[in-house]
């Protein structure tokens, strides 16, 4: 049996080998040659076009600096099928020269407009075809501009233990080179920045508090770092650009403390009567009804409830204490049945010279890069912001809220 086996193996492969294996290779030949010969078409999607020998004073709109436009293409190929059935847009590029072209033309995408990006990819072998496609090509003059920036008011929360105050400067700009239509667009609209609050730790920001001196207890300003002074403009660069304004080395977000702070003074508190209600209500037949919570001391009422300040600095505090008043908004019952009440500072102004004279003179180390005349601006922008954000409290967890109603001749001021 073993034998027989050893026959029937020995005429299948041994027999007449040399004919065999010729029959073999010309078999593979043949398949060879088919499928290398078998042809397809396929729209290849996406592929980049690249144009070259622009004049220099000319570009595209949407064209990178390394010529490729941000609008891609679609192209009809026929070519030969193992080759092509594999082939995408990231394997080809359109190459356009626009040597002694016109500002507008209309280019014609033939087969030898196109370069292979892929090394084994022969397109003079590969590719047969390429089926007709046009497309418009415009080329503007190239303009360079400074571009204003916007800086936003910033997103996300304040690291813990701190309360945002401000952000400065509040306009910077950009050179940019790029088409003179789109950079006209660019300057009518112009970008925005806008800077996220979660990004700074609280630790930063005790670093910095700590390195304070004199004025430890004013706001503590967090110098943007240069990584985030980037602007996207992709129609313009396929990468974010650089800031150079200058002023961008002083870009900063300030922040206080949430400190509590006690005013260690009583308030006065005033009624405004708006002269259309004065027939019936004013001073002679309305006034504030004294109680525990308001007292009258050398004939002005005041709030004798210890109060705190928060979202300010123990410097702004100590420069308008003793001009801040309560003031009640008087109204018929049937207008209003709990009366408005804010908090008023008297002779702002002046209040906020005294501010930034204080500052300017006691410690001019927060502010000593910055531009001479634009100093005074920018303390003045921080005395509103704490102007803006003074918040009353009667603990150091509850706010100052007031229940106050036109009682008869009277109107009754109480906490809630």
């Amino acid at each position: 049996m073993a034998e027989k086996e050893k026959t029937l193996i020995t005429r299948l492969f041994l027999e007449n080998w040399q004919r065999k294996l010729i029959s073999l290779i010309i078999d593979i030949l043949n398949w060879f040659m088919i499928e290398h010969s078998m042809t397809i078409t396929k729209q290849i999607d996406s592929i980049p076009v690249r144009v070259t020998h622009l004049a220099q004073e000319k570009t595209i709109e949407g064209m990178q600096c390394n010529g490729i436009l941000n609008k891609r293409i679609s192209l009809t190929i026929t070519g030969n099928k193992t080759a092509v059935e594999e082939l995408t847009g990231k394997d080809l590029e359109v190459v356009i020269d626009a040597t002694d072209k016109p500002d507008q033309w209309i280019a014609a995408i033939e087969k030898k407009n196109l370069i292979s990006l892929k090394p084994e990819f022969d397109i003079s072998t590969m590719i047969s075809k390429v089926h007709p496609f046009e497309m418009i090509i415009k080329q503007s003059k190239l303009v360079t501009e400074k571009i204003p920036i916007t800086i936003t008011h910033p997103i996300g929360k304040a690291p813990k233990g701190y309360q945002f105050l401000d952000i400065w400067p509040y306009q910077l700009s950009v050179t940019v080179n790029g088409p003179e239509e789109a950079i006209k667009r660019l300057k009518n609209r112009g970008p925005i920045l806008t800077f996220n609050l979660s990004d700074i730790s609280s630790t930063e920001l005790d670093t910095l508090t700590s390195k304070k001196n004199s004025n430890a207890g004013d706001a503590i300003s967090f110098f943007v770092p240069n990584s985030w002074k980037k602007i996207n403009l992709p129609f313009l660069s396929d990468t974010p650009l650089e800031i150079d304004d200058p002023q961008a080395k002083n870009l900063r977000i300030d922040f206080s403390r949430q400190e509590f702070l006690p005013i260690e003074m009583p308030l006065p508190v005033t009624v405004f009567f708006p002269p259309k209600y004065s027939q019936a209500i004013n001073p002679e037949t309305c006034m504030l009804a004294p109680n525990d919570f308001i007292a009258k001391r050398n004939g002005i009422e005041m709030i004798t409830l210890p109060l705190y300040a928060q979202g300010v600095s123990r410097l702004f505090l100590e420069t308008v204490k003793d001009m801040i008043q309560i003031v009640i908004v008087a109204a018929p019952k049937q207008e209003r049945e709990k009366l408005l009440w804010n908090v008023q500072f008297m002779y702002p102004n002046e209040l906020e010279d005294r501010y930034v004279a204080k500052v300017l003179s006691e410690s001019t180390e927060e502010i000593s890069d910055v531009h001479p005349h634009l100093r005074e601006d920018y303390l003045r922008n921080r005395f509103r912001s704490y102007m803006t954000r003074f918040r009353l409290y009667t603990t150091k967890q509850s706010k100052l809220l007031l229940n106050i109603e036109l009682q008869d001749n009277s109107i009754s001021v109480i906490p809630e």
